[in-house]
């Protein structure tokens, strides 16, 4: 069995395709990331960081070429599939947190489970180890609203692994958090790739935590600029 998660083969994205104000985000990105990598992607505004993370999460569309999630080709699967793809292979954590302001904490981390069709016993010890896994088990019934922004990216990443996905796609999880924060937020997610095998693709602009990833990809105008490896 192979051991690649990701693999993108020739992957464009074009907006505004055919008309005068036309943009090319994404010019043919071929990238491999294999099981229980941990992959930094940089580059600077504009150079289809994000692009590329929304691509790889199937919340859009390329343009031509192909994305493979554990050998699957996504362009392949309905709507329907994509879903259930999300679902069950993906976690998510944004920069923004997105988590759902009238739900409290508990709630928030239930949610995906409860998309999943899970028994609420079963989703209610899921949601109890993962508020003590990021360590917040008191802020349960608090509302986001009443959470630090430190405290809101962790319901976010208990809520990402809440189905237990082999993937975690984090578009610029530390952006909204001050610098101590952030590192404490870093630690959490490192500890998820190297203790649980979690595999783990995160857009950053912060050198010192791209740094921090085995590997490396640099984007540029669209492209991959270099891709380098942490000896």
């Amino acid at each position: 069995m192979s051991d690649e998660k990701i693999r993108c083969e020739g992957l464009v994205k074009t907006y505004n395709h055919g008309r005068p104000n036309e943009f090319k985000a994404l010019k043919g990105i071929d990238l491999v990331v294999k099981s229980g990598e941990f992959v930094s992607i940089t580059g600077h505004s504009g150079s289809g960081k994000s692009t590329l993370l929304n691509q790889l999460s199937c919340l859009d569309t390329p343009t031509a070429g192909r994305v493979y999630i554990e050998g699957v080709d996504i362009s392949k699967l309905d709507d329907f599939g994509k879903a259930k793809l999300r679902r069950e292979k993906l976690g998510f954590v944004f920069q923004q947190f997105n988590l759902i302001r009238s739900m409290s904490a508990f709630e928030n981390i239930d949610l995906p489970m409860d998309f999943k069709d899970m028994p609420s016993g079963k989703r209610r010890k899921r949601v109890k180890e993962l508020l003590e896994l990021v360590g917040i088990p008191d802020k349960a019934d608090n509302l986001p609203t009443e959470l630090s922004g430190g405290q809101q990216q962790r319901v976010a990443i208990a809520r990402a692994l809440a189905n237990d996905p082999d993937i975690i796609l984090a578009d610029e999880p530390t952006g909204n958090l001050d610098s101590k924060t952030g590192a404490m937020v870093m630690k959490l997610l490192m500890r998820l790739n190297k203790e649980e095998g979690k595999t783990l693709v995160m857009v950053t602009h912060e050198h010192e935590i791209a740094k921090m990833a085995h590997r490396s990809i640099h984007l540029k105008d669209g492209q991959v600029f270099s891709d380098s490896t942490r000896k």
